[in-house]
């Protein structure tokens, strides 16, 4: 029996996926969180088989919370589950240590395979982010601007996308006015961008807003 912790903020979509994997024999949630702080209480506490997380929670969440989880707990598998599509944020997700990324609108057909599959010690990806992984791998060149950002830096990237100003990120990430201010001058520098509204006009064109904007 696969033992799995389910963390996600909305409800609806824990009681989704209990539906999904209650009709599993091999598998049950064996326990839910909400915020990225129980998240990491509940691992603390019990041995998991595995994890499934929301990329965007209340509390420590995103790339920060799988580094952290896995750093406590290097054996978890981890399935992350988003509303962003956009490939990029999948690799950052499997490099910082989860074990597969599943879309929320692909969940109810991909999730049971998914975690068989993670659960086996595999990884579960899909065709369009294997191949970003395989082309980031065979050249560096003819890269997007967003994917030269640090894990941070593209944190603070998205939330600036997303309307918010420098106190209210600090405030978010738990992070200095001044750093956060220092992150979004690399950010300008290493995307040569002039000014905010350039920095806004490339994450709608490239459709990288709605992680940040719009939480789940």
């Amino acid at each position: 029996m696969i033992k799995i912790l389910i963390a996600d903020d909305h409800t609806i979509l824990r009681a989704g996926l209990r539906q999904i994997i209650s009709d599993c024999a091999d598998m049950s949630v064996a326990g839910e969180a909400d915020n990225g702080f129980d998240v990491l209480a509940m691992v603390r506490e019990k041995d998991w088989d595995l994890l499934v997380l929301d990329m965007s929670m209340p509390g420590k969440s995103g790339i920060e919370l799988i580094k952290q989880i896995k750093s406590e707990k290097p054996k978890l598998p981890i399935l992350i589950l988003s509303m962003h599509k956009e490939e990029q944020y999948a690799v950052r997700s499997l490099k910082a240590g989860a074990s597969g990324y599943v879309c929320k609108d692909s969940a109810s057909s991909q999730l049971v395979q998914a975690i068989r599959k993670i659960a086996a010690g595999g990884m579960f990806i899909s065709a369009a982010v294997a191949e970003h992984l395989a082309m980031g791998l065979a050249s560096n060149q003819d890269q997007k601007p967003h994917t030269l950002l640090s894990d941070r830096e593209y944190q603070v990237f998205q939330r600036i996308a997303a309307g918010e100003g420098i106190s209210e990120i600090a405030h978010s990430l738990n992070l200095s006015v001044k750093t956060v201010s220092t992150h979004k001058t690399r950010i300008m520098q290493k995307m040569n961008f002039a000014n905010t509204a350039d920095l806004i006009r490339y994450a709608i064109k490239h459709d990288l807003i709605s992680e940040a904007g719009n939480p789940g």
